[in-house]
């Protein structure tokens, strides 16, 4: 059986070819396939929301239940956010001073870890007496990051009223480009180190968060500094720093999150997932809205600084403040959370800038005057720079970045897998990936409708089939069914991350495995096919992208899914009468199964990673004992082809996270040894 599936993979240079037919031809839904995914998805986080809700109603009722909030919240973040490293010296260095009128800029530097270098800005007031409030400023998704007209503007208002202000360009912007050789920073350049960074149980944040502690170590250990009088404030990317920073350290006194708070759900109604950075793997499963990183560091002062006009839901902005109120006026302190908001749109405007000022210097000085902010003599980029070349990747040999690091730890993963019982054992192994996916069944799809006559072919026709699952979407699919054959034969189920479609050509791999008898069950898994959508552009932020970070989200990534749709559609297909099944001789391989069907699966693209999980959690199953498995063109490893090599497309849809703790793919493919070949 391996060889003949060999064979036929010879074939696969002409799938692209869809014959006379057109991919059109071999649909099976009607208009708004492309959005059934992404709305379960949504229908799925929804129920997580309104969990929450009920639990935040519940935990209202007295101090000690908010402040057990607290604590639960607080565990389940550091859960989400992974294990931080141990602090190193920052080796800090001012390389040059900026004389300003009334204040200075300090271009300095520090490392975050060992060689990884950040580069910073120090605004301090000229007459600093003793010492003043500091706050910290990580910057939005800026391309000049620190050197942005908005953060220079804010810090130059924070230092003229008598505060410090520290702002470092974040990873990917700035002088801290991660990959000089490819065109693709800033958002795109977070959302590739995020994708290796969850194979490995962490996320692009575990990063992001860190290098924001260490800056404010960095401010912290000023002598013109109060430790104990120390803010945050950020603008979008920035918000979202502030927000994770306010809930991470507690040395943030006061805070001032701008354009970024909102409901997720509203969110996810609306603009979709954001940054790598901006969502935590089963965020929604924990039951972590954006208020509750506010209620993590009640009471102490926050304000939501919002913008009428944004793209993040105003609406879902005065939820999230309305639901902070309601918390701190519990605990007694309502007077400690705000809200300000100005009729423009998404950015660090002059009166959100104003707004954060005066909370900082009403929290941090015991001032309420009112804020005005003067024209600011702003300086350019090359005057700000602080690095010799302008990119730290280029300055030092032995810089290592985000990537490095994620490397080393997937190769020190793999060193302490080697010693584990399931990298021995099947069975071991199975159970591991059914803990990881969230699959335990392999229930059967059903037969939902079958559109239309057959397609006649010469050896073979071809049905359109719809199939369901229960929690899934509609399963579109071509049966191919050999002409004239009798009696039992072989079946083979196809899944192609191209879709079905692609499988369809008269001289392609369904058409020859028809040909030669066998049944042949080629499907479109969620989000591929006639269920998938491209509509937005861009090489890694697309609508593949937002309905892989929703399903992280929620706690299921697409992998999972996919997994369960094949193996429903594989159940679907070993219950037909024509299938043919072979008494098992040897019980210990499946105790509970009595006959071993004549099945194989081909998975083909990025449907490979998918078929080897449905093999593995197959094997040994009483529908589809021994299921033999063919990957074509597909990832071998996810240390190799994902975390090692993050500029693929797409690979968000690839990844289990954390699943590198327990196995990786080459595991698969040994344990289940002459059952599993590629091409």
């Amino acid at each position: 059986m391996r060889s003949m599936i060999r064979s036929v993979c010879l074939c696969l240079s002409l799938l692209a070819t869809v014959g006379a037919a057109t991919a059109d031809d071999f649909n099976v839904l009607g208009d708004g396939a492309t959005t059934l995914l992404y709305d379960a998805l949504r229908l799925r986080a929804d129920e997580q929301f309104a969990a929450r809700q009920q639990q935040l109603v519940a935990d209202l009722q007295s101090p000690e239940l908010i402040e057990a909030r607290r604590q639960r919240l607080q565990d389940d973040y550091a859960t989400m956010l992974g294990t931080l490293p141990e602090r190193t010296p920052l080796e800090p260095v001012v390389v040059d001073t900026i004389p300003c009128d009334g204040y200075r800029i300090e271009k300095v530097m520090y490392q975050s870890r060992p060689h990884h270098h950040v580069t910073a800005n120090l605004y301090l007031p000229d007459d600093v007496t003793g010492p003043i409030p500091g706050v910290l400023v990580p910057c939005g998704h800026s391309d000049n990051g620190k050197a942005s007209e908005a953060y220079q503007s804010v810090c130059i208002l924070l230092v003229k009223n008598g505060i410090a202000a520290l702002i470092y360009d974040p990873i990917g912007q700035g002088e801290r480009h991660q990959m000089v050789d490819i065109d693709s920073h800033g958002t795109n350049e977070h959302i590739l180190v995020g994708v290796g960074a969850l194979a490995v149980g962490w996320n692009t944040a575990t990063f992001r968060v860190w290098d924001g502690i260490r800056s404010l170590d960095y401010l912290a250990s000023r002598p013109e500094v109060d430790p104990q009088r120390l803010g945050c404030t950020g603008n979008s990317g920035g918000g979202t720093m502030t927000t994770w920073l306010m809930a991470a350290d507690p040395r943030i006194a006061v805070a001032a999150p701008s354009c970024f708070i909102t409901s997720l759900s509203r969110l996810f109604a609306t603009i979709g997932p954001q940054d790598a950075e901006q969502h935590f793997p089963a965020q929604g499963a924990f039951g972590i809205d954006h208020t509750d990183f506010i209620t993590m560091r009640s009471p102490k002062p926050t304000i939501i600084l919002a913008a009428e006009e944004d793209f993040f839901d105003i609406g879902g902005t005065r939820q999230a403040f309305i639901e902070a109120r309601a918390v701190y006026g519990t605990l007694g302190h309502a007077d400690r959370v705000g809200f300000f908001s100005f009729p423009d749109g998404h950015g660090f405007s002059q009166p959100r800038r104003e707004a954060a000022v005066a909370w900082m210097r009403r929290w941090l000085a015991g001032d309420n005057r009112r804020i005005s902010e003067a024209e600011p003599t702003l300086q350019s980029d090359v005057a700000l720079q602080v690095s010799p070349s302008g990119q730290v990747m280029r300055d030092f040999d032995d810089e290592v970045t985000v990537t490095d690091v994620v490397v080393a730890e997937a190769h020190r993963l793999a060193a302490a897998r080697a010693n584990q019982p399931q990298q021995r054992d099947l069975s071991a192994l199975r159970g591991e990936v059914s803990k990881r996916l969230g699959i335990d069944t392999m229930a059967p799809a059903k037969l939902a409708e079958t559109l239309g006559p057959p397609i006649d072919r010469d050896g073979y026709s071809i049905e359109r089939l719809r199939l369901e699952r229960d929690g899934g979407i509609p399963l579109p699919a071509l049966l191919f069914v050999p002409t004239g054959a009798e009696g039992p034969r072989g079946a083979t189920l196809v899944v192609d991350s191209d879709g079905k479609s692609a499988t369809a050509a008269d001289d392609g791999i369904c058409a020859q495995l028809a040909r030669e008898g066998r049944l042949v069950l080629s499907i479109d898994a969620a989000g591929w096919g006639e269920t998938g959508s491209q509509q937005h552009a861009g090489r890694v932020y697309n609508d593949t992208y937002r309905a892989a970070m929703l399903a992280v989200h929620v706690g299921d990534p697409l992998l999972a899914w996919r997994t369960r749709d094949v193996l429903a559609a594989l159940a679907w297909l070993v219950g037909r009468d024509e299938v043919a099944h072979d008494d098992v001789a040897d019980k210990s391989v499946a105790e509970d199964s009595v006959a071993e069907a004549d099945i194989a699966l081909i998975g083909i693209n990025r449907g490979g990673p998918v078929a080897l999980h449905a093999a593995v959690l197959a094997t040994g199953n009483a529908e589809a004992v021994n299921t033999r498995v063919e990957t074509v063109d597909s990832i071998t490893s996810w240390e190799a082809d994902v975390v090692a090599t993050p500029a693929g497309e797409n690979l968000i849809e690839l990844v289990v996270p954390g699943a590198l703790e327990a196995y990786d793919l080459p595991d698969l493919v040994r344990l289940l040894g002459e059952r599993s070949t590629s091409r």
